[in-house]
């Protein structure tokens, strides 16, 4: 049996058909080009599902589904986006109109939909490193932070569907402003932007500081990548900036351990790249915050990159 998936990010749109192990057979991607009409959008990505239905001739007896990965609010039974603000649109029926490729390929569809951070996680427990897992949460470090919860094999997105927001749990009371509006959310601390924003001001307060140098002395050169090179080079300002910054996503990832009990907690996005100089001081961060002291979730690095939306996507249909 086959699966459609289709990721719908901010810059592009990615469909693809997946194996029943989650494997890609086949892609395309075009560009979402957000400052059109939500239907030119939703044209496309019902284009691109008739191109694969007619190149590997499928059917209803080889094709489960077509699922869907949407930023923002998305009611997954009632197949309506009720609100996406990276690309604007507002009570959308999409599950009515993907109906117009059932009559192009003249074929009854089943479509499923869901938050795409959702659809990561669910990427990652089917073909990633969450694979013989049921229970998962993945964070994601990225310009924000975002993730996904998943128990015992299904998606976990709430009473009304926004899927979950863990980058704005709050860590510090009245801290720093976050880009929600609130004051002191993991976002505000954890995320590449927040390290950016830390880094430029120890910068600035310490003219000797290999900050600068990896810089060029051109603070808008500063990456979360910079930081850790400096750290690893014994500069003493990036070593606090680092451990700072494990500290407060250790009190994040603690507080979702305790509240979930997940059997795997997966991190993704650009930070997660620093792979073991992540997760080593990190779990020894956690472990006394984890209740009883005893942490047996697995904290891990996610392994599918940009192809866990589109494989979770695809799954939703399983």
């Amino acid at each position: 049996m086959k699966y459609i998936g289709v990721d719908l990010g901010g810059t592009n749109i990615v469909v693809g058909l997946v194996d029943s192990e989650g494997n890609i057979i086949k892609s395309y991607t075009r560009p979402t080009l957000t400052t059109r009409k939500t239907e030119e959008i939703f044209d496309d990505i019902i284009d691109m599902c008739q191109i694969l239905i007619e190149e590997f001739s499928l059917d209803k007896n080889s094709l489960k589904g077509i699922g869907m990965g949407i930023p923002g609010e998305v009611d997954g039974k009632k197949g309506i986006i009720n609100y996406s603000n990276n690309i604007p649109m507002k009570d959308f029926n999409v599950s009515s109109y993907m109906q117009g490729l059932c009559k192009k390929v003249n074929m009854d569809i089943p479509f499923f939909f869901a938050n795409d951070a959702d659809c990561a996680a669910l990427g990652e427990l089917v073909a990633g490193a969450g694979k013989g897992h049921s229970d998962l949460i993945i964070l994601t470090l990225g310009t924000g932070v975002g993730g996904g919860i998943i128990i015992n094999n299904k998606i976990y997105s709430g009473f009304y569907a926004g899927g979950a927001e863990l980058g704005h749990q709050t860590i510090v009371h009245n801290g720093e402003a976050c880009t929600c509006g609130n004051k002191g959310c993991l976002e505000a601390y954890a995320s590449a932007s927040a390290l950016i924003r830390d880094a430029k001001k120890a910068a600035k307060e310490n003219p000797s500081s290999l900050l600068n140098t990896l810089t060029d002395n051109n603070l808008e050169n500063m990456t979360a990548k910079v930081v850790f090179d400096a750290k690893d080079q014994n500069d003493n300002v990036a070593i606090k900036l680092v451990d700072d910054y494990i500290e407060y996503l250790s009190v994040g990832v603690a507080n979702l351990i305790n509240i979930f009990k997940p059997e795997v907690l997966l991190l993704s996005g650009g930070i997660s790249k620093q792979e073991e100089k992540l997760t080593t001081p990190l779990k020894e961060k956690v472990l006394p915050k984890v209740f009883g002291n005893d942490l047996k979730t697995i904290i891990d690095i996610a392994t599918l990159g940009n192809d866990a939306g589109l494989i979770g996507a695809a799954m939703l249909s399983r």
